[in-house]
């Protein structure tokens, strides 16, 4: 082989590749065998053409700065999704909003179960009753509200994103 088919790939080709297939099986267009075996292909190849061999049937992208990985001749480079995985996030979700998802969703579901219990017990009681369920709701918010402004000033949201994409990979 002449040219680039016949040069050697390196790592972040190899990367790059396995990011495309986990896009494609993403958005349904490799079933998880096909995809289980091409990534096994990708992670063994060689050279450049044993990777650009992997994609010829999906459509192109464009590669990361830096790698040789080729885009098929005739065919308009797209750009790839920013975040293509299970981790992707609809259009404007970012990492802060996954994260905030995390920190406050056990608040969102135990409050108003405290509330619907207290407010059947004034019900049934036929009186309104003390309620309760603020002693359960205000410490817990506070505790929540502080964590969120502290986490959010200090980068947490990042760096959990950044850790999940390390443990991905």
């Amino acid at each position: 082989m002449e040219g680039r088919e016949g040069m050697r790939a390196a790592d972040a080709d190899r990367q790059a590749v396995a990011e495309r297939l986990r896009a494609a099986l993403d958005e349904g267009r490799l079933d998880l065998h096909e995809y289980d075996e091409r990534l096994q292909r990708a992670y063994a190849a060689r050279t450049y053409a044993d990777l650009d061999g992997l994609l010829t049937d999906l459509p192109p992208v464009t590669p990361p700065a830096g790698s040789g990985v080729a885009v098929p001749p005739g065919a308009a480079p797209a750009t790839q999704p920013a975040a293509a995985g299970p981790a992707a996030q609809p259009a404007g979700a970012g990492p802060a909003t996954g994260w905030l998802a995390q920190v406050w969703l056990p608040y969102l579901r135990v409050v108003p179960i405290l509330v619907g219990i207290w407010a059947v017990t004034s019900l049934m009681s036929r009186d309104l009753l003390y309620f309760w369920p603020g002693w359960v709701a205000g410490p817990w918010g506070v505790v929540l509200l502080a964590r969120t402004i502290s986490g959010a000033a200090g980068g947490e949201p990042r760096r959990r994103a950044e850790g999940r994409k390390r443990r991905r990979r």
